[in-house]
């Protein structure tokens, strides 16, 4: 964005020195405080939801876009039922990342803008009602969310000491999502699903990318193998199937394995991923992907619809996601294939070992505490957040576990229900005191390797081959050590013995990965065959 794309800047704000300020929760009397408002033309009723402040140095980008994990300060505060008309305050009372408080932000000249981020009231079948994010197909994302209103980008003189008033107005209203074309190659699906909207309260969707293979309407008898690539919500092409990638020129070759790749589009109102289970929080996911979305993608398309043609894989969700179901549907697929998994031992989540750590944020001594790190460089090893940070930076993106971000969206899908509908968090974001009873509700559902080593005898002998699991020794969040616990327990099976493969990156970070997709699939395709019922002509998709 360039400077004369801004609105006016310090001229159109409202300067009242020494302004009285209508009440709001926690509200400091003095220094700088932003009154932000909407105005009637872009919602006519009240709102409920939650107001956010983005300061930037530079106007490269729309201060709003600039805020992330290692990005821009910025301030969030929740309301309720406000009209058009009613201002927001944020003071020096609200909380920001990185900076707590405006009182520690720099003074210094900054690009400011203000993103009103709507709620919507859920009033789910299990008789609890929330307030959460709608998603719009973005991702659950409320920096660029359809209908979530934002202010132009102004240009003040800020100093956190001076008894000052500045007024913004949320008076845009952000575009629908722009779903791409389908092409001869990538085609999409978008459905309604029944259980979801049942467990929500209100229409709810899921969708899928599918990638087709060469000469796919050539060959109208052949039926295909599918590879599921697990992932954060994203509307391209699965397996990162685009111009000069490492699977385009071989997709489209002659004498490669055929495949149909897809992409499931399952956001919810806590994360822009469901993690493709059923959860008390998230609601019931896997039994929603499994009855209705595949059921529909095998019938539009030719998809081989036994488990040893069904294969998965992905990267860190995606990865945690392609460990899951092969463990839950473990008939239901033949074959996974996962990269950095989020953590499949609970012993580590990011640094905490939520069995045995007693704070989120800090390891115990008998005469010291030591801050926990969350997240390291992969090259040097340094750290670059640390736990309090990292769930500093979550609080400010939403309370109740409305931050649409790693730790909440954890507690969603592997926590119990709260009292108040809301899952009930492993540990306080404020203090970091961790929940013993939430930790075992943990591991008695979703911690993967004590399921795997709890329910061996009945689940191992339909697992055998099927686990397939790469990480790097330096995973940016500790990832590694998941699939160390993993492999310890792997390698020790028997009747029967578990047969497939854990790989490490010596040196790999988080997007470590020892080939590329191309060479993933060749892989595949010859397990595949391996296991192909007596008969099956498997010929048939390898032209």
């Amino acid at each position: 964005m360039k400077r004369q794309d801004f609105i006016p800047s310090l001229f159109s704000l409202v300067l009242l020195v020494a302004s009285p300020a209508p009440e709001s929760l926690g509200q400091s009397s003095t220094g700088m405080r932003f009154e932000i408002s909407f105005p009637a033309s872009t919602h006519d009723g009240p709102l409920t939801g939650r107001m956010f402040l983005a300061f930037a140095s530079s106007d490269e980008d729309e201060p709003r876009l600039q805020v992330r994990r290692y990005g821009v300060p910025f301030f969030g505060v929740d309301f309720e039922n406000l009209a058009p008309g009613d201002p927001v305050i944020i003071d020096a009372s609200t909380l920001g990342y990185p900076f707590d408080s405006l009182t520690d932000l720099p003074k210094g000249n900054y690009y400011i803008q203000a993103v009103l981020n709507k709620y919507t009231k859920f009033e789910r079948s299990d008789g609890h009602t929330v307030w959460m994010h709608n998603d719009q197909w973005e991702g659950q994302n409320w920096r660029h969310s359809p209908g979530n209103l934002i202010s132009g980008v102004e240009q003040i003189s800020f100093n956190p000491s001076d008894d000052i008033t500045v007024r913004l107005e949320t008076n845009r209203v952000l575009p629908h999502v722009k779903v791409p074309e389908d092409t001869r190659w990538v085609k999409r699906i978008k459905i309604q699903s029944e259980i979801l909207t049942e467990f929500w309260g209100r229409p709810m969707y899921l969708g899928a990318t599918v990638l087709l293979p060469k000469d796919y309407d050539e060959h109208p008898d052949v039926y295909y193998p599918t590879v599921y690539h697990q992932g954060h919500f994203s509307l391209r092409a699965p397996l990162g199937f685009r111009e000069g990638s490492d699977l385009y020129d071989a997709w489209k070759s002659s004498n490669f394995p055929r495949f149909i790749g897809v992409t499931i589009q399952h956001p919810t109102p806590y994360f822009d991923d469901s993690y493709a289970v059923n959860s008390v929080n998230n609601g019931p996911y896997g039994d929603a992907i499994h009855q209705e979305l595949i059921p529909e993608l095998e019938r539009r398309f030719r998809l081989i619809t036994e488990g040893y043609a069904r294969v998965l894989t992905g990267g860190s969700t995606g990865g945690w996601e392609a460990v899951a179901l092969q463990v839950f549907y473990p008939d239901f697929y033949g074959g996974s294939w996962a990269y950095a998994p989020d953590p499949l031992d609970f012993r580590n989540v990011e640094g905490i070992n939520i069995y045995e750590d007693k704070n989120a944020f800090y390891k115990e001594y008998e005469w010291h505490k030591t801050p926990i790190i969350n997240t390291r460089d992969d090259s040097s090893g340094a750290p670059r957040l640390t736990s309090k940070q990292r769930n500093r930076m979550e609080l400010v993106n939403g309370t109740k576990g409305r931050s649409g971000q790693q730790l909440d969206i954890w507690s969603a899908v592997h926590g119990p229900l709260g009292d108040d509908g809301y899952f009930k968090p492993l540990f306080d974001k404020y203090t970091g005191e961790i929940d013993p009873s939430v930790a075992e509700y943990w591991r008695e559902n979703y911690d993967m390797r004590y399921i795997l080593q709890r329910d061996w005898k009945t689940l191992g002998p339909k697992l055998v081959g099927k686990l397939h699991i790469t990480v790097g020794q330096k995973d940016n969040y500790f990832l590694n050590w998941g699939v160390h616990y993993m492999e310890e327990f792997l390698e020790n099976t028997t009747d029967p013995y578990y047969a497939g493969s854990v790989n490490y990156g010596g040196m790999g970070g988080h997007g470590y990965r020892p080939f590329g997709n191309d060479e993933l699939l060749r892989i595949m395709a010859a397990h595949i065959s391996r296991n192909a019922p007596p008969g099956t002509n498997t010929d048939a998709w390898n032209y």
